[in-house]
């Protein structure tokens, strides 16, 4: 059966737009040339990661996904090369903004967008200060390479996206991501936790699964943060298949079969033997009668 290689990109990301956006090219074309067919940027690429702070100013880095330069360029590049790409981006819409991720197929065709769900607040993730909550629901697209489905970031911490993807269809679950030191307790260091949470969803839908960081230092108002890369895809069993270092630019990459997995997965019994009617307390904020 045909496999389908799939890349994640690590890059360090600076206050010069047009520099970062021909390190992501050069990254990608990187991946291409070495036969990647779907392949992930880090979560908003295209600058520092703002969100460190509350400041107004910021909210003039928002575009709509057909002004976006990073979406313009990516889709350039993926007709170009043939090549799936994702693409994290600060979204404007109207008077309303969010944390959006535009899914462009092989030949460069904006296939949607989907925006954020899950929204951080704290220290140095001052998120819902700039992104209102999604309102696309979860998505999955049917591109040339696969059915891909797609959170950004925070979604990676939550099981209910990625099994909302996985019975959606998904072959592969995708997360851009900007995760690094805590402002509050430097000597935190999350970077197990971050990937054996998205292991564990690769291995509980049987599904491969991407995660792709920025590296580097980025200052803040009131503090630096120290972004920990460690890149990597998971196979179906939550098992490293590739990842990257803490600290370098970079790309990884693995091959995956996903016929070969969907009977695998068929064949263990994982969602036949769901019992949607006993989860009740899954659509309730604290785990009690839904309100009527």
């Amino acid at each position: 059966m045909a496999e389908t290689m799939v890349a994640v990109v690590q890059m360090a990301c600076t206050q010069d737009e047009e520099r970062n956006l021909a390190r992501a090219e050069a990254l990608v074309r990187e991946a291409a040339g070495r036969g990647a067919q779907v392949i992930l940027p880090p979560e908003l690429f295209s600058g520092p990661y703002f969100c460190k702070d509350q400041d107004p100013a910021h909210f003039a880095l928002a575009r709509t996904v057909r002004d976006s330069p990073a979406v313009r360029r990516m889709a350039a590049l993926a007709a170009e090369l043939g090549v799936v790409l994702p693409v994290s981006f600060f979204e404007r819409r109207g008077q309303a903004y969010f944390n959006s991720l535009a899914m462009l197929d092989a030949d460069g065709t904006l296939l949607g967008v989907y925006r954020k769900t899950h929204i951080p607040q704290g220290p140095g993730y001052e998120e819902k200060f700039y992104f209102s909550p999604g309102d696309t629901g979860f998505r999955v697209w049917r591109t040339r390479y696969g059915a891909v489905g797609t959170g950004v970031c925070w979604d990676q911490w939550f099981p209910e996206c990625a099994r909302a993807m996985a019975l959606m269809g998904a072959d592969l679950l995708l997360y851009p991501t900007a995760i690094g030191s805590e402002p509050t307790d430097p000597g935190w260091d999350s970077r197990d936790h971050w990937r054996r949470t998205m292991q564990g969803h690769a291995a509980a839908n049987m599904m491969p699964l991407a995660a792709a960081n920025r590296v580097g230092e980025e200052q803040g108002a009131a503090f630096a943060m120290t972004f920990y890369g460690s890149s990597f895809l998971a196979g179906p069993t939550g098992e490293l298949a590739a990842h990257l270092d803490r600290t370098g630019e970079g790309v990884a990459l693995a091959a995956f079969d996903f016929a070969a997995i969907a009977v695998r997965r068929a064949g263990w019994g994982l969602f036949r033997d769901r019992r949607p009617e006993a989860y009740g307390a899954l659509t309730t904020l604290d785990g009690g009668e839904a309100a009527s």
